[in-house]
């Protein structure tokens, strides 16, 4: 594989972010917001605006996430899921769905140009399109939907990429931009205007109350009257969320591409998916091409979804150089509505926000929005729409709850055990994903024993978690807490720290 030998996201290495220290005593806030993607940056430089005094609290570095990891679309169109949604529920909430994306869509828009942040925001048209024939009327369908919702739109026979492409649906008037710029100038506002951030903090225990505790891992606390969880699986132990999401992994290249780029943003109907628009950022002109999703813990080892879009790079646009990679890792709601509002009914000052679907850039700026309402005791269109409780469960929901509810809590349960183990408390021949630094790395504790690095006088191998071998002379740090175990292994290369 030409390029980076080990993952490293665009968007995190092209763009500084400001530092802030670890939480060291227990502080009292109107509102604690957990998680520092864009969903949570948001939601607390909004609250702020309002004049609440407002803790952002995060696990690791902020944007260190998916946020960090994304395709930074800023878009309605979210593949072909409006037909979908007219058949699920109706026009009247598809539509609802429509414009509550181009709300989000909006508000960065109007917050670029009131701020004058440069974040290489450009307007876009967002296409899928599909060279497979049994998909044509899936495209044919979803371009009446646009028609009957009022989207502003077109189909056609092709695209102007050198991709095949039998049938594509335009969605006009959407955009992308660079993330990390962006969200960078809005937690220094939030922070102008009184709120506190908190960096390598992680929240083991949230007791729901009046007030509320958010209690961290080093015994600190932060005590709260609304608490808005805007990680992947909320904190929360009511609200049975680790039934009711699911992960998937997906995968991002950067390549330089000796084609001129038409403009727009792409990604096609079936699988595997592929995912392609271009980057122009200050000097910098790249292409991405992203896709590979499946279910996180399952498929071909990782290295393989890499070579798989850096063949699809080079054949359809001549790339010759892979300049970064990494991955991301995203969540699905049972009927594919992302959760935005009370938690549970139980405890209505506890909020959630996830299942974003991999478009989190617009999603993400929805659940400020109506998080921002209904704290303030605003009406907003779209609380119901996204109402967390919002299900009567069917048979076939009880059915997926009952059959992923031990899957998903072994996920939930890896995903945190991670956060407290320490590389030395590892046995012999014993691999996991360990804490160090205050980021998640893949370790493997071997039979003998012999120093490495600076680490304490054991063993420790990065193992390659998607192979079958254990695999490594050295420790290798992942991305983000969001990165595919294993990921850093490239064809046996490794570098120490």
């Amino acid at each position: 594989m030409n390029g980076t030998p080990f993952p490293e996201s665009y968007w995190l290495a092209s763009a500084e972010r400001p530092v802030f220290r670890k939480l060291d005593g227990t502080v009292t806030v109107d509102t604690a917001v957990i998680g520092a993607g864009i969903a949570g940056i948001t939601t607390a430089y909004l609250l702020a605006k309002e004049g609440k005094n407002v803790a952002l609290v995060t696990a690791g570095r902020i944007m260190n996430g998916t946020t960090g990891h994304t395709t930074a679309k800023v878009t309605a169109q979210h593949g072909l899921i409006y037909d979908e949604y007219i058949r699920d529920f109706g026009e009247e909430r598809a539509g609802l769905f429509y414009r509550a994306s181009m709300d989000g869509l909006s508000f960065i828009r109007r917050t670029i140009e009131e701020h004058q942040i440069d974040c290489g925001f450009s307007e876009e048209d967002a296409v899928v399109y599909t060279n497979v024939q049994n998909q044509v009327s899936k495209l044919e369908d979803e371009f009446k939907a646009y028609a009957r919702l009022g989207i502003p739109g077109s189909y056609s026979e092709s695209i102007p990429l050198p991709v095949p492409a039998i049938a594509s649906v335009k969605m006009t008037g959407q955009a992308q931009f660079h993330p990390i710029p962006y969200l960078s100038h809005l937690i220094r506002e939030f922070v102008r205007l009184g709120g506190q951030v908190y960096e390598e903090t992680t929240v083991e225990t949230v007791e729901e109350g009046t007030p509320s505790k958010l209690i961290s891992t080093n015994g600190y606390e932060v005590i709260c009257q609304d608490v808005v969880s805007c990680s992947h699986f909320p904190v929360y132990e009511s609200g049975f969320y680790y039934a009711r999401l699911h992960p998937e992994s997906s995968y991002v290249i950067a390549v330089a591409s000796p084609k001129p780029y038409p403009g727009g943003m792409y990604i096609n109907a079936e699988n595997p998916t592929r995912s392609i628009r271009a980057v122009h950022y200050r000097e910098e002109e790249l292409l991405l091409v992203g896709g590979e999703s499946h279910k996180t813990g399952q498929g071909v080892p990782t290295m393989e979804h890499y070579e798989a879009l850096e063949r699809f790079a080079r054949e359809s646009f001549g790339a010759a150089e892979m300049r970064y990679r990494w991955s991301a890792l995203d969540f699905e709601t049972l009927d594919k509505l992302p959760y935005i509002g009370r938690s549970t009914r139980k405890h209505p000052r506890s909020y959630v926000a996830t299942g974003f679907r991999k478009w989190g850039m617009t999603s993400g700026t929805v659940a400020a929005l109506v998080l921002t309402d209904l704290i303030m005791a605003r009406d907003n269109p779209y609380a119901e729409l996204f109402d967390p409780s919002r299900f009567e469960a069917g048979p076939s929901v009880k059915t997926f709850i009952k059959e992923n509810a031990n899957v998903a809590k072994e996920f939930v349960k890896g995903k945190l055990e991670w956060m407290s183990t320490k590389p030395e408390e590892l046995g012999p021949d014993q691999g996991a994903l360990v804490r160090l630094h205050g980021r998640k790395v893949g370790a493997y504790r071997a039979r003998t024993a012999n120093s490495i690095c600076s680490m304490p006088p054991v063993p420790i191998w990065v193992a390659r978690w998607n192979g079958t071998t254990v695999t490594g002379h050295g420790i290798v740090p992942a991305t983000d807490p969001g990165s595919t175990a294993g990921e850093r292994l490239s064809k046996g290369r490794l570098s120490s720290l």
